[in-house]
């Protein structure tokens, strides 16, 4: 790989989450206490100067227990989350699936919130009113899209959500646990999309607890520990590492 080919690079990147001592009940207890300085606080990392870079056309799967920190580092790479320290730098746009709903309205139907969800990621509207077909039928919905998302099942949300995000090819997708939701079906189908994308330079981040759908689908894995990088390497060196 050369350098040209880079697409993702971090650098040192830590996240330090300021957590409070004891519980404190009340908006307003906060405030007396914040105002009187008397507030402690334990610093938490969440990342520790974890340092990676990630290539075109390549997937990369993010492994490690609960609390490791792999969500963290999604939503760094997403700019959804700022870092405490360390550099992130991305060349490309960037299609994030971290958390089933994320930018749906409960209360607005399936077709609205494609036209919502969409607008998000940055598409203008003629060009999801060309693409909404597509879109339902590849996340099986065309008895649900006029019905409200409050009536979806958490499979359903992840169908809509993955078919919006994925209908355009991103330059890099983020993936956080969404390709265990569904049926069997669905699943093989969005592994179908995500392999397709391969031949036409994306660059895949795959968080997931399955083991098994890291080996089959990642290049390269990485595994979190603590907030800290273990190690970066092919996917059966890694994943015997981090069994044993």
């Amino acid at each position: 790989m050369t350098d040209n080919d880079l697409v993702i690079s971090l650098a040192d990147v830590s996240v330090r989450y300021r957590v409070p001592h004891e519980r404190i009940p009340t908006i307003k207890e906060y405030a007396i206490r914040w105002l009187r300085r008397r507030i402690r606080y334990q610093d938490f990392w969440a990342l520790r100067s974890v340092s990676l870079e990630v290539h075109r056309n390549e997937v990369l799967g993010i492994i490690g227990a609960n609390g490791a920190g792999k969500s963290t580092l999604l939503k760094v790479v997403a700019r959804v989350l700022q870092p405490t320290s360390g550099r992130v730098r991305l060349w490309g746009r960037v299609a994030p699936l971290l958390e089933l709903g994320a930018g749906f309205d409960p209360e607005l139907t399936g077709r609205e919130n494609i036209f919502l969800n969409g607008t998000i990621l940055g598409f203008c509207r003629n060009d999801i009113a060309g693409r909404i077909d597509r879109i339902v039928e590849f996340a099986g919905l065309e008895e649900f899209i006029d019905a409200p998302l409050r009536t979806y099942s958490s499979g359903m949300y992840a169908r809509l959500g993955f078919a919006v995000a994925t209908d355009i090819r991103p330059e890099i997708l983020i993936i956080d646990e969404i390709l265990s939701v569904g049926d069997a079906a669905f699943q093989e189908k969005s592994f179908d999309r995500v392999r397709s994308f391969l031949g036409d330079g994306t660059t895949v981040l795959l968080v997931s607890h399955s083991l098994d759908q890291i080996a089959r689908l990642c290049q390269r894995v990485a595994w979190l520990q603590h907030g800290e990088l273990v190690t970066v390497g092919p996917p059966d060196e890694v994943i015997a590492r981090y069994r044993a």
